[in-house]
């Protein structure tokens, strides 16, 4: 027997021991030669008289499994047939593809042998299914960061080796539906009160409980091949608890995913159909939902976007390969503000060095306070020892005093969005800054060359635009400037890597990429108002395409008095009288004549509690707009879903254009990321890549401008890209790096 991913060995007793070491590898992974390997695994086991047992383990201190090799599937998702076979026969082979590990991890569970396994540490997915294969799992119990779990859900999947059929089984449908539904994680002591796992051992006994199993049991079998198996918790149709599964269950995923996400109504349905029949039948089920859910675009482009890209650009995907690594040990923040804070505690968070400054030492340790009620609330819920937080908070050190930045990496301007107090401020810096640091500034809207024009190494100047919450927003936006140079760009993305943030790069432009794009959601939910559609319906349709919130409460967030302001100053821009646009009279109505600017005031379009939660969109909004639609049948919201979604795919294109924006990738993450594009498409570039397909984006997209606006008429690249059978993902790879950073 010759194996690639495992080593074997069988001890005096007869029991073998299988290592799960794929090389070169951190953590294991279920790749193609992984499978192949089991299947050869179950085929010894079962055919050589002198194994008596079987204990599989991992050689990796990391974990057991981190489940299937989503970069290998993304990569194959939807090939393997001829395109000129029938349809039967392409299903036939989807099938017989995909069934392969549900097959063999069968034959492992029904070799005649007992099979253990010993859990050291992760053990998800298919991970996780491996494991319950097994008839007995001792699981770490001296390791914090064990995890048992299947997450697939969060991308777009359903567990499809397994899952769906075994967890049930063993904890109920009721237990089971909530971990694999919303891809939660148990930790050792959970597992083992659910009974997911047998028994709990120190790391260094796990395989010698696992082997003294083996030897007491020579007869095990799995549960449900027990002769008069019942669920625990009876099944759907038979008793009660568990028929809510097929009632409530259905309720309860509509009105959280909206109809969105396939794979949860998928797993549903694989828990349901899979519990009225026996296992073997079961894991066919659960194989043909898998294909279904595989091959839609929200499973393709969430693979793509939320684990393939996310994970490369999360590593410095976009870095360039030839500047050294740059190590960031010192940095100073200037403006304490919310952002500023914010900026200071996620660097004090990564262990640097962090200098607060602030026209008053009162505004510079307010900014650190923000820090201490951040870290007390983690003391105070046990998340972390006050020792530990005392050493974040001690490394922010709040001033007004510019010459604390000397010695520092990188400086952070964070001061109000207004150019001459930026360019104060950076002048300051630099007074005191060593040649080789970087200069960034964290601005939403202002283009980076202009900003540039006040320092004196415009080459090491470079736009780092974090987003609000500082803490929980995982994305900085860092933009180039016509002279910031490669070398600023490598240290900018070492820096945004080690405070644990995702970088994408874009090219200078008014608004970058992110608060460009982002402005569109909102002015369609203007447009939709201004024709006369109930705000109610606005709001909802928005939220039930995928948004996080409907556009109304996002320019809430805002703040209208800046919406107000921005427009003005776009319309001035364009040579237009904002004092003639129907939107902008209204805005100043609501702003300047009723006092409305937003959530921080406590009214907007909604009126807000105490605790700063909207309550209800403000009734009186009827007096200045007429409703002319005031019911939202199927036809319309479909319209509408369409409106919100090309609206902000169409700026997208236009930004892939105008050259801001080179890399599919770093389309997909911003806006899903940033202004919360709906995931489930994988982010705009895939949503009209996947979804659509260019050619019926730019039919579709021009029957909505002759409809609602020139807005969503395609631009010529669009066009072009669909003469020529392109989608954003081959006319704008990733750029390739010829070798990774030392």
């Amino acid at each position: 027997m010759n194996l690639e991913t495992f080593k074997f060995e069988i001890d005096g007793d007869g029991i073998a021991l299988a290592t799960f070491d794929v090389p070169g590898r951190s953590m294991n992974t279920l790749t193609g030669q992984v499978v192949q390997d089991i299947v050869a695994l179950a085929a010894e086991v079962a055919s050589n008289d002198e194994i008596k047992g079987l204990v599989i383990t991992s050689g990796k201190p990391s974990g057991f499994c981190a489940g299937a090799d989503l970069g290998e599937m993304n990569q194959s998702a939807g090939g393997g047939a001829a395109q000129d076979e029938d349809e039967q026969t392409k299903l036939k082979k989807l099938f017989d593809r995909s069934f392969v590990l549900n097959k063999t991890f069968r034959e492992l569970e029904t070799c005649g042998k007992p099979v253990a396994a010993a859990i050291n540490g992760l053990a998800l997915g298919g991970g996780l299914e491996l494991a319950l294969a097994c008839h007995y799992r001792v699981a770490a119990n001296d390791n914090p960061k064990l995890q048992l779990g299947l997450p697939e859900a969060k991308i777009g999947l359903l567990p499809g080796a397994g899952g769906t059929q075994r967890l049930p089984r063993l904890i109920g449908l009721m237990a089971a539906s909530q971990y694999i539904l919303e891809g939660k994680s148990m930790k050792a002591d959970e597992a083992l009160g659910l009974g997911v796992v047998n028994e709990l051992a120190p790391t260094s006994e796990l395989v010698e409980k696992a082997k003294a199993w083996a030897k007491a049991n020579p007869n095990a079998k799995a549960p449900w091949d027990e002769k008069g198996f019942k669920f625990p918790g009876g099944v759907p149709n038979q008793h009660p608890k568990a028929t809510q599964i097929s009632t409530m269950g259905n309720a309860m995923i509509s009105s959280k995913t909206y109809g969105n996400y396939p794979a949860q109504t998928n797993i549903l349905k694989c828990l349901y159909e899979g519990s009225q029949v026996p296992i073997d039948a079961g894991l066919r089920i659960e194989t043909r939902y898998f294909i279904d859910t595989q091959q839609r675009p929200e499973a393709k482009g969430m693979i793509r976007s939320l684990f393939v890209s996310m994970q490369e650009l999360s590593k410095g995907a976009s870095r360039p390969a030839a500047p050294a690594k740059y190590e960031v040990k010192k940095a100073a923040v200037l403006g304490a503000g919310l952002m500023g804070a914010g900026i200071a505690h996620v660097q004090a968070m990564a262990g640097i060095e962090t200098v607060l400054l602030d026209i008053s030492q009162e505004s510079a340790e307010k900014g650190k306070a923000y820090s201490k009620r951040i870290l007390d609330k983690q003391v105070s819920r046990g998340k972390m020892s006050q020792e530990k937080a005392d050493g974040i908070l001690s490394l922010i050190t709040p001033s007004t005093d510019y010459s604390q930045i000397k010695g520092a990496d990188i400086v952070v301007e964070a001061v109000f969005e207004d150019t001459e107090l930026k360019a104060k401020v950076t002048k300051m810096a630099e007074e005191h800054l060593a040649d080789t640091a970087v200069m960034g500034s964290n601005t939403s809207t202002l283009p980076i060359t202009g900003l540039a024009e006040a320092s004196v190494r415009p080459e090491n100047y470079i736009g780092v635009h974090f987003f609000s919450p500082v803490e929980r927003m995982g994305l900085v936006e860092i933009i180039l400037g016509d002279k910031t140079t490669e070398e600023t760009l490598a240290k900018t993305i070492d820096y945004v890597l080690k405070i644990r943030k995702t970088p994408i790069v874009v090219n200078d432009f008014r608004g970058f990429y992110t608060s460009r794009c982002f402005g569109t959601y909102t002015q369609e939910g203007m447009e939709m108002l201004m024709e006369g559609i109930k705000p109610a319906i606005i709001e909802n349709v928005g939220r039930q395409c995928g948004m996080p919130m409907g556009p109304l409460e996002v320019s809430d967030s805002v703040g209208l008095d800046t919406a107000l302001k921005i427009g003005r100053q776009y319309a001035k821009a364009a040579g237009v009288d904002a004092n003639e646009q129907p939107s902008s009279q209204f805005l100043a109505w609501l702003v300047e004549d009723k006092g409305r600017v937003g959530r921080k005031a406590g009214k907007g379009y909604y009126e807000y509690g105490d605790n700063g939660k909207p309550t209800r969109l403000w009734p009186d909004l009827s007096d200045k707009l007429e409703v002319k639609v005031d019911e939202c049948p199927p036809e319309l919201k479909e319209e509408l879903t369409k409106r919100f979604l090309f609206r902000q795919c169409i700026e997208v294109a236009r930004c892939f254009e105008e050259g801001v924006i080179t890399d599919a990738r770093d389309a997909d993450i911003g806006s899903i990321l940033a202004w919360g594009f709906a995931p489930y498409t994988g982010g705009c570039a895939s949503y009209m890549d996947l979804k659509w397909g260019i050619k019926a984006f730019v039919a579709e997209a021009d029957r909505l401008a002759d409809a609602h606006g020139e807005r969503f008429r395609p631009n010529a690249m669009l066009r072009e890209m669909a003469e020529k059978g392109e989608t954003f993902y081959s006319r704008f790879p990733p750029a390739k790096q010829e070798k990774a950073a030392a």
